[in-house]
């Protein structure tokens, strides 16, 4: 069968949507780098500003390629790729003084110090938007700019605690586990990318830029599905369920020959496909389990689907069970790392991708937006501290190698 045509591929461009933007990062670890990396992703100009003493200390998490002093953080790469760095000292007169020469160049900004760090640096918005009026200036903080906790410091987990998420995942008879990622940063980097790309759209039509204001707290509340409406209509308090859904059944992790699967046929359609696959089709007209509301009962699907389903899927390996799923059943293997990042899936989706790290060559996550219209994104190599200092300012203030001695000299670079 001839491969499916995107549509837009003959008309498919090396140009980006966002070449000619241009964003200053000033952020730290992942939330805020993350954000600006997708911004690189999709053509931006993005400009990492680091302290020349005091760098993005994400820099030293493992794992390190390259080994002894040249060594360089993989981990790093992953979330500032495809950036230029320079060094600016934002506590210096002349570092300050920089940084308002490059706003007045640039598009977008992007922090994620604790609201009010700015400001005591004179560097806030309302200093820099008498600099640039169009500028956009991106904010990521645990519990953003307003509210009585805006000046609390905050890490990843403290977003999934006070976001409610860490109260609903684990188990009902453990006590409640933090969920396995940084998915406070990264879905605060993600609002932090949609809100840019918005108050871009506005600056463009109408010449002003705004603050965008994202907070891990808020973040992660909207990653807690149906917890907060059940509450409010009905006062129930979503709590660990460990692998199953609050109302959805049969809808979750279930043991195979060689590992777990996940199972999703709880509709009518496809329970009754799921069970002439498994060669037992009467056991659809089952009166107990025959429709999708019987099912749903707690002890209904505890005492005759789950056993049913355990008994069929035994006899296979997760291999086995996907390709005898195939298009018909939602049915998955429950894959490690290893699988899925040699999944032949994964890698027609271009999502392992190939970037230089410490005189190596080092496999990575790639980005999962994928545009009709535009070539495969190009990935680079993430700076060094400092490394395009002399070159950006010379491109794009003009500053000549006097004038950038000079600022080395009064350490503002």
């Amino acid at each position: 069968m001839a491969d499916r045509e995107t549509p837009g591929d003959a008309a498919r461009s090396d140009r980006r949507p966002l070449d000619g933007i241009v964003v200053l990062d000033i952020t730290r670890v992942v939330a805020g780098p993350f954000c600006a990396m997708l911004l690189a992703d999709l053509g931006a100009s993005v400009i990492k500003v680091e302290h020349p003493d005091d760098p993005d200390y994400a820099r030293g998490f493992p794992p390190m390629v390259g080994g002894g002093d040249a060594g360089e953080s993989a981990f790093f790469t992953q979330f500032n790729r495809n950036k230029r760095g320079i060094s600016v000292n934002l506590k210096s007169p002349d570092g300050k003084e920089l940084l308002k020469q490059l706003v007045r160049k640039a598009d977008v900004l992007v922090e994620n110090f604790r609201p009010g760090t700015m400001d005591k640096l004179g560097l806030g918005y309302d200093e820099l938007r008498r600099c640039n009026p169009r500028l956009v200036y991106t904010a990521i903080s645990g519990f953003g700019r307003t509210g009585p906790n805006s000046s609390r410091p905050a890490f990843d987990n403290t977003g999934q605690a006070v976001g409610g998420l860490w109260s609903m995942n684990g188990y009902a008879d453990r006590p409640p586990v933090r969920v396995g990622t940084i998915i406070g940063d990264l879905a605060a980097s993600l609002y932090a990318t949609i809100g840019t790309l918005a108050a871009l759209r506005t600056a463009e039509k109408t010449g002003e830029g705004q603050v965008v204001d994202v907070s891990q707290q808020d973040s992660i509340l909207t990653l807690t599905e149906n917890a907060v409406v059940r509450y409010t209509t009905r006062g129930e308090v979503a709590s660990p369920l460990g692998n199953d859904h609050p109302f959805v059944r049969p809808y979750g992790q279930f043991p195979c020959k060689d590992g777990y699967v996940f199972f999703g046929g709880y509709t009518d359609k496809f329970w009754r496909l799921t069970c002439e696959m498994f060669g037992e089709p009467e056991v659809a007209d089952d009166p107990e389990i025959d429709t999708m509301d019987k099912r749903f009962d707690p002890d209904v699907a505890e005492r005759r689907v789950k056993p049913l389903l355990e008994r069929w899927f035994s006899a296979y390996g997760k291999a086995e069970l996907e390709a005898m799923a195939g298009d018909r059943v939602p049915l998955s293997a429950i894959k490690t790392i290893p699988e899925v990042v040699e999944d032949p899936h994964v890698a027609a989706r271009n999502m392992i991708v190939e970037v230089p790290v410490g005189g190596e060559t080092v496999r990575m996550v790639g980005s999962p937006i994928k545009l009709s219209m535009t070539g495969e994104i190009p990935l680079g190599a993430a700076p060094a501290p400092g490394q395009h200092t002399r070159s950006v300012l010379a491109e794009l203030l003009g500053l000549d190698d006097e004038a950038i001695r000079r600022l080395a000299g009064s350490g503002a670079i």
